[in-house]
């Protein structure tokens, strides 16, 4: 699947950023899209640990650059 220029589905930046802030969307987005892009190590990962540290990094970096961590990328 291609690279797309935004995460969560290619949705705008701001709405990323609010799916990113309420801590059960962002997994759930996280997890799709990951296996999305073919991940899936990454989306069970994602699904296992997302849940804590991931959140806060996927937040911050959501704020900062608009995309989410891609912790493998294999």
């Amino acid at each position: 699947m291609a690279k797309s220029s935004k995460d969560y589905f290619g949705l705008g930046r701001l709405v990323s950023i609010i799916l990113a802030i309420i801590p059960i969307t962002a997994l759930i987005c996280g997890i799709v899209t990951r296996f999305q892009e073919g991940k899936i190590l990454a989306g069970v990962l994602r699904l296992v640990l997302g849940w804590n540290l991931i959140w806060l990094v996927d937040l911050i970096l959501m704020i900062v650059n608009g995309r989410i961590m891609r912790l493998l990328n294999v």
